[in-house]
């Protein structure tokens, strides 16, 4: 069966603190194109990752500097890499940056690349917008996690992984902040629109690229699955 995918990429996976990943890209690449061959259709979000925490701090040492500044510049950390992204599929890509999630889409592109939109907003919160307006019944947020968990396990040492949780359980666990700048597994703002759409949300470790492969198959896959 064809589908909509929407996929928020962490910026972490594409450009870490030591540079661009290119083993990852083009993996990434050979895998989606693939998909997209099946008749697919993705919708792919980058996130700001190590350049976005670049800039900010350095132009926190430099002048004072408002939420609003950072946050766009955050989100031109989001477009740098997403044009990036967008230029290794080529031709087989959308040729335009989605910047505006509440915008139609026209083209018959089986692959549209796109990163923030505007101050206050997370990826995630971009990436549920497109899956509404495109119809995409799924979510999947790529990190550097396997799966979420009850607590931080780096400091908890009783902390659960979880596979499955609904979301009244998991707004439990992100809390209520909705700063684009704090590192939660799917921001808040974004989990109560998900709720309120019953979209399906998986977040996966977006570096094992075989795993990203199964879910997309439909297939037993290591993640923590959120849906009403």
């Amino acid at each position: 069966m064809k589908k909509t995918f929407v996929i928020s990429l962490g910026g972490s996976i594409v450009a870490p603190k030591d540079g661009i990943d290119i083993k990852f890209l083009k993996e990434f690449k050979k895998l989606i194109l693939k998909q997209a061959k099946r008749g697919h259709r993705f919708f792919i979000i980058i996130g700001g990752g190590a350049i976005c925490r670049k800039y900010n701090e350095a132009a926190k040492k430099m002048i004072k500097v408002s939420e609003e500044e950072l946050h766009w510049m955050g989100i031109h950390a989001t477009w740098l890499n997403a044009y990036l992204v967008k230029i290794i599929f080529g031709k087989s890509a959308y040729e335009k940056i989605i910047k505006n999630p509440t915008l139609t889409v026209k083209t018959n592109k089986k692959i549209i690349i796109g990163g923030g939109w505007k101050p206050g907003w997370t990826t995630d919160f971009v990436a549920t917008k497109l899956a509404e307006k495109n119809k995409a019944g799924t979510v999947i947020n790529l990190s550097n996690i396997d799966y979420v968990y009850t607590a931080d396990p780096k400091i908890y040492k009783n902390a659960k992984r979880i596979e499955k949780i609904n979301w009244k359980d998991f707004k439990k666990i992100v809390g209520d902040d909705c700063d684009p700048s704090v590192h939660t597994p799917f921001d808040s703002v974004a989990t109560r629109l998900a709720e309120k759409l019953g979209i399906t949300v998986i977040i996966a470790n977006g570096k094992k690229l075989k795993n990203l492969e199964d879910c997309l198959n439909g297939e037993k896959f290591k993640g923590t699955t959120i849906k009403n």
